[in-house]
Protein backbone atom coordinates (compact mmCIF):
# COMPACT_ATOMS: atom_id res chain seq x y z
CA UNK A 1 0.00 0.00 0.00
CA UNK A 2 1.46 3.39 -1.06
CA UNK A 3 1.11 6.73 0.72
CA UNK A 4 -1.86 7.89 -1.37
CA UNK A 5 -3.78 4.74 -0.52
CA UNK A 6 -3.01 5.18 3.20
CA UNK A 7 -4.20 8.78 3.18
CA UNK A 8 -7.56 7.80 1.70
CA UNK A 9 -8.06 4.54 3.62
CA UNK A 10 -10.66 6.15 5.94
CA UNK A 11 -12.54 7.94 3.19
CA UNK A 12 -16.02 6.36 2.85
CA UNK A 13 -16.75 4.55 -0.40
CA UNK A 14 -20.46 5.39 -0.54
CA UNK A 15 -20.86 8.39 -2.87
CA UNK A 16 -23.82 9.70 -0.83
CA UNK A 17 -21.71 9.95 2.31
CA UNK A 18 -18.91 11.56 0.31
CA UNK A 19 -21.42 14.06 -1.09
CA UNK A 20 -22.79 14.73 2.42
CA UNK A 21 -19.34 15.26 3.93
CA UNK A 22 -18.33 17.56 1.09
CA UNK A 23 -21.53 19.61 1.34
CA UNK A 24 -21.22 19.74 5.14
CA UNK A 25 -17.66 21.04 4.87
CA UNK A 26 -18.73 23.67 2.36
CA UNK A 27 -21.62 24.63 4.63
CA UNK A 28 -19.28 25.14 7.59
CA UNK A 29 -17.03 27.26 5.40
CA UNK A 30 -20.04 29.27 4.25
CA UNK A 31 -21.25 29.74 7.86
CA UNK A 32 -17.77 30.81 8.93
CA UNK A 33 -17.64 33.42 6.18
CA UNK A 34 -21.17 34.54 6.98
CA UNK A 35 -20.42 35.04 10.69
CA UNK A 36 -17.14 36.74 9.92
CA UNK A 37 -18.60 39.24 7.43
CA UNK A 38 -22.07 39.93 8.80
CA UNK A 39 -21.84 39.42 12.55
CA UNK A 40 -18.20 39.30 13.51
CA UNK A 41 -16.77 36.62 15.75
CA UNK A 42 -16.52 38.90 18.78
CA UNK A 43 -20.12 40.01 18.41
CA UNK A 44 -21.21 36.44 17.74
CA UNK A 45 -19.67 35.24 20.98
CA UNK A 46 -21.40 38.07 22.87
CA UNK A 47 -24.85 37.17 21.56
CA UNK A 48 -27.45 36.30 24.21
CA UNK A 49 -27.96 32.59 24.61
CA UNK A 50 -31.48 32.65 23.14
CA UNK A 51 -30.32 34.49 20.00
CA UNK A 52 -27.30 32.20 19.62
CA UNK A 53 -29.59 29.19 19.97
CA UNK A 54 -31.93 30.57 17.31
CA UNK A 55 -28.94 31.18 15.01
CA UNK A 56 -27.47 27.72 15.53
CA UNK A 57 -30.90 26.14 15.04
CA UNK A 58 -31.29 27.82 11.69
CA UNK A 59 -27.69 27.13 10.73
CA UNK A 60 -27.81 23.41 11.45
CA UNK A 61 -31.37 22.81 10.19
CA UNK A 62 -30.03 22.42 6.68
CA UNK A 63 -27.41 19.86 7.81
CA UNK A 64 -29.99 17.93 9.82
CA UNK A 65 -32.29 17.73 6.81
CA UNK A 66 -29.36 16.82 4.53
CA UNK A 67 -28.19 13.90 6.67
CA UNK A 68 -31.75 12.75 7.27
CA UNK A 69 -32.29 12.43 3.52
CA UNK A 70 -28.90 10.75 3.04
CA UNK A 71 -29.68 8.33 5.86
CA UNK A 72 -33.02 7.41 4.30
CA UNK A 73 -31.39 6.69 0.94
CA UNK A 74 -28.66 4.63 2.60
CA UNK A 75 -31.25 2.72 4.61
CA UNK A 76 -33.22 1.96 1.44
CA UNK A 77 -30.06 0.69 -0.25
CA UNK A 78 -29.20 -1.50 2.74
CA UNK A 79 -32.73 -2.91 2.81
CA UNK A 80 -32.58 -3.60 -0.91
CA UNK A 81 -29.23 -5.38 -0.50
CA UNK A 82 -30.59 -7.39 2.44
CA UNK A 83 -33.65 -8.37 0.43
CA UNK A 84 -31.47 -9.45 -2.48
CA UNK A 85 -29.21 -11.41 -0.15
CA UNK A 86 -32.28 -13.03 1.42
CA UNK A 87 -33.59 -13.92 -2.04
CA UNK A 88 -30.26 -15.49 -2.96
CA UNK A 89 -30.20 -17.41 0.32
CA UNK A 90 -33.74 -18.64 -0.26
CA UNK A 91 -32.83 -19.69 -3.79
CA UNK A 92 -29.74 -21.46 -2.51
CA UNK A 93 -31.76 -23.16 0.23
CA UNK A 94 -34.34 -24.25 -2.34
CA UNK A 95 -31.61 -25.74 -4.53
CA UNK A 96 -30.11 -27.49 -1.50
CA UNK A 97 -33.54 -28.87 -0.60
CA UNK A 98 -34.02 -30.13 -4.14
CA UNK A 99 -30.55 -31.68 -4.13
CA UNK A 100 -31.23 -33.38 -0.79
CA UNK A 101 -34.59 -34.64 -2.08
CA UNK A 102 -32.94 -35.95 -5.26
CA UNK A 103 -30.20 -37.65 -3.23
CA UNK A 104 -32.78 -39.20 -0.94
CA UNK A 105 -34.81 -40.39 -3.92
CA UNK A 106 -31.70 -41.91 -5.52
CA UNK A 107 -30.89 -43.66 -2.24
CA UNK A 108 -34.42 -45.08 -2.04
CA UNK A 109 -34.22 -46.22 -5.65
CA UNK A 110 -30.86 -47.93 -5.11
CA UNK A 111 -32.27 -49.67 -2.05
CA UNK A 112 -35.35 -50.68 -4.02
CA UNK A 113 -33.32 -52.24 -6.84
CA UNK A 114 -31.29 -54.26 -4.34
CA UNK A 115 -34.46 -55.50 -2.66
CA UNK A 116 -36.15 -55.98 -6.05
CA UNK A 117 -33.50 -58.40 -7.26
CA UNK A 118 -33.88 -60.61 -4.19
CA UNK A 119 -37.68 -60.37 -4.30
CA UNK A 120 -37.87 -61.27 -7.98
CA UNK A 121 -35.82 -64.39 -7.30
CA UNK A 122 -38.12 -65.18 -4.39
CA UNK A 123 -41.15 -64.79 -6.68
CA UNK A 124 -39.39 -67.01 -9.22
CA UNK A 125 -38.90 -69.71 -6.63
CA UNK A 126 -42.55 -69.46 -5.52
CA UNK A 127 -43.81 -69.65 -9.10
CA UNK A 128 -41.50 -72.64 -9.58
CA UNK A 129 -43.03 -74.45 -6.63
CA UNK A 130 -46.50 -73.63 -7.97
CA UNK A 131 -45.49 -74.90 -11.40
CA UNK A 132 -44.17 -78.16 -10.01
CA UNK A 133 -47.28 -78.60 -7.89
CA UNK A 134 -49.54 -78.21 -10.92
CA UNK A 135 -47.46 -79.49 -13.86
CA UNK A 136 -45.01 -81.94 -12.28
CA UNK A 137 -45.44 -85.57 -11.34
CA UNK A 138 -47.46 -84.57 -8.26
CA UNK A 139 -49.78 -82.53 -10.51
CA UNK A 140 -51.00 -83.41 -13.98
CA UNK A 141 -47.66 -84.94 -14.98
CA UNK A 142 -47.12 -82.70 -18.01
CA UNK A 143 -43.44 -82.23 -17.10
CA UNK A 144 -41.10 -85.02 -16.10
CA UNK A 145 -38.48 -84.86 -13.38
CA UNK A 146 -35.77 -84.36 -16.01
CA UNK A 147 -37.63 -81.46 -17.63
CA UNK A 148 -38.25 -79.83 -14.26
CA UNK A 149 -34.55 -80.25 -13.47
CA UNK A 150 -33.64 -78.37 -16.64
CA UNK A 151 -36.03 -75.58 -15.69
CA UNK A 152 -34.45 -75.32 -12.24
CA UNK A 153 -31.03 -75.05 -13.85
CA UNK A 154 -32.35 -72.21 -16.02
CA UNK A 155 -33.73 -70.55 -12.91
CA UNK A 156 -30.44 -71.03 -11.06
CA UNK A 157 -28.49 -69.28 -13.83
CA UNK A 158 -30.45 -66.06 -13.21
CA UNK A 159 -33.69 -66.42 -15.18
CA UNK A 160 -36.05 -65.73 -12.29
CA UNK A 161 -39.13 -65.41 -14.52
CA UNK A 162 -38.87 -68.71 -16.37
CA UNK A 163 -41.84 -70.28 -14.58
CA UNK A 164 -43.99 -67.16 -14.86
CA UNK A 165 -43.40 -67.13 -18.63
CA UNK A 166 -44.40 -70.78 -18.85
CA UNK A 167 -47.67 -70.08 -17.05
CA UNK A 168 -48.38 -67.21 -19.45
CA UNK A 169 -47.54 -69.24 -22.59
CA UNK A 170 -49.81 -72.02 -21.36
CA UNK A 171 -52.69 -69.53 -21.39
CA UNK A 172 -51.72 -68.34 -24.87
CA UNK A 173 -51.95 -71.95 -26.13
CA UNK A 174 -55.26 -72.47 -24.36
CA UNK A 175 -53.77 -75.11 -22.04
CA UNK A 176 -54.22 -73.29 -18.71
CA UNK A 177 -57.09 -73.68 -16.31
CA UNK A 178 -55.89 -70.82 -14.14
CA UNK A 179 -58.41 -71.17 -11.30
CA UNK A 180 -57.32 -74.77 -10.84
CA UNK A 181 -53.62 -74.02 -11.35
CA UNK A 182 -53.61 -71.25 -8.77
CA UNK A 183 -56.25 -72.28 -6.27
CA UNK A 184 -57.11 -75.92 -7.03
CA UNK A 185 -55.40 -77.30 -3.91
CA UNK A 186 -54.38 -75.92 -0.54
CA UNK A 187 -50.71 -76.11 -1.52
CA UNK A 188 -51.28 -74.20 -4.76
CA UNK A 189 -53.34 -71.57 -3.01
CA UNK A 190 -50.59 -71.13 -0.40
CA UNK A 191 -47.98 -70.67 -3.13
CA UNK A 192 -50.27 -68.26 -5.01
CA UNK A 193 -51.00 -66.20 -1.89
CA UNK A 194 -47.26 -66.03 -1.12
CA UNK A 195 -46.65 -64.81 -4.67
CA UNK A 196 -49.35 -62.14 -4.34
CA UNK A 197 -48.00 -60.91 -1.01
CA UNK A 198 -44.41 -60.71 -2.29
CA UNK A 199 -45.34 -58.84 -5.45
CA UNK A 200 -47.70 -56.47 -3.64
CA UNK A 201 -45.00 -55.49 -1.13
CA UNK A 202 -42.53 -54.96 -3.98
CA UNK A 203 -45.04 -52.77 -5.84
CA UNK A 204 -45.59 -50.71 -2.68
CA UNK A 205 -41.86 -50.09 -2.42
CA UNK A 206 -41.76 -49.09 -6.09
CA UNK A 207 -44.44 -46.44 -5.57
CA UNK A 208 -42.42 -44.87 -2.75
CA UNK A 209 -39.41 -44.22 -4.99
CA UNK A 210 -41.11 -43.85 -8.37
CA UNK A 211 -42.11 -40.31 -9.40
CA UNK A 212 -43.46 -41.10 -12.88
CA UNK A 213 -44.53 -44.79 -12.75
CA UNK A 214 -41.55 -46.03 -14.79
CA UNK A 215 -40.45 -48.55 -12.15
CA UNK A 216 -43.99 -49.69 -11.37
CA UNK A 217 -44.80 -50.08 -15.08
CA UNK A 218 -41.72 -52.25 -15.58
CA UNK A 219 -42.84 -54.48 -12.70
CA UNK A 220 -46.45 -54.80 -13.79
CA UNK A 221 -45.60 -55.60 -17.43
CA UNK A 222 -42.92 -58.16 -16.56
CA UNK A 223 -43.72 -61.89 -16.56
CA UNK A 224 -44.10 -61.82 -12.77
CA UNK A 225 -46.36 -58.79 -13.05
CA UNK A 226 -48.62 -60.27 -15.71
CA UNK A 227 -48.93 -63.52 -13.74
CA UNK A 228 -49.70 -61.51 -10.62
CA UNK A 229 -52.57 -59.74 -12.43
CA UNK A 230 -54.14 -63.05 -13.37
CA UNK A 231 -53.79 -64.33 -9.81
CA UNK A 232 -55.45 -61.19 -8.46
CA UNK A 233 -58.31 -61.40 -10.93
CA UNK A 234 -59.11 -65.03 -10.06
CA UNK A 235 -58.67 -64.92 -6.30
CA UNK A 236 -61.69 -66.73 -4.80
CA UNK A 237 -62.15 -64.54 -1.71
CA UNK A 238 -60.40 -61.18 -2.18
CA UNK A 239 -61.34 -58.49 -4.68
CA UNK A 240 -58.10 -56.63 -5.24
CA UNK A 241 -57.97 -53.01 -6.27
CA UNK A 242 -56.53 -52.57 -9.77
CA UNK A 243 -52.89 -51.53 -9.97
CA UNK A 244 -52.65 -48.05 -11.48
CA UNK A 245 -50.14 -47.88 -14.32
CA UNK A 246 -49.43 -45.27 -16.97
CA UNK A 247 -52.41 -44.59 -19.23
CA UNK A 248 -50.85 -44.98 -22.68
CA UNK A 249 -53.66 -43.18 -24.50
CA UNK A 250 -53.53 -40.14 -22.22
CA UNK A 251 -49.73 -40.12 -22.42
CA UNK A 252 -49.81 -40.08 -26.23
CA UNK A 253 -52.50 -37.38 -26.23
CA UNK A 254 -50.30 -35.27 -23.94
CA UNK A 255 -47.34 -35.69 -26.31
CA UNK A 256 -49.51 -34.71 -29.29
CA UNK A 257 -50.73 -31.62 -27.44
CA UNK A 258 -47.18 -30.62 -26.56
CA UNK A 259 -46.10 -30.96 -30.18
CA UNK A 260 -49.11 -28.91 -31.30
CA UNK A 261 -48.33 -26.16 -28.76
CA UNK A 262 -44.68 -26.10 -29.83
CA UNK A 263 -45.65 -25.85 -33.48
CA UNK A 264 -48.07 -23.01 -32.71
CA UNK A 265 -45.37 -21.10 -30.83
CA UNK A 266 -42.95 -21.45 -33.76
CA UNK A 267 -45.58 -20.12 -36.17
Amino acid sequence: MNEDQKSFSYWPRDWRIQFGLTLTSLWFVFMGIYVSRNVGWSNFLDLPIDEMGTFLEGAFAFLAFLWLVIGLFIQQSVLAENNEELRRNNLHSEKQTQAIAATELNARQETFFKISEATRRQLGAISGLLFISSQGPVGNGTYTEEQLGELWKQFATGDSEVYSRLFLTMAARGEADYPDLFYGTDIRRMHTDNFLVGFDRLARLARECDTNNIILDSLVFSAHGMLNLRMRELHPTIKFKPITVTDTQKYMETMEQQLADKSAQQD
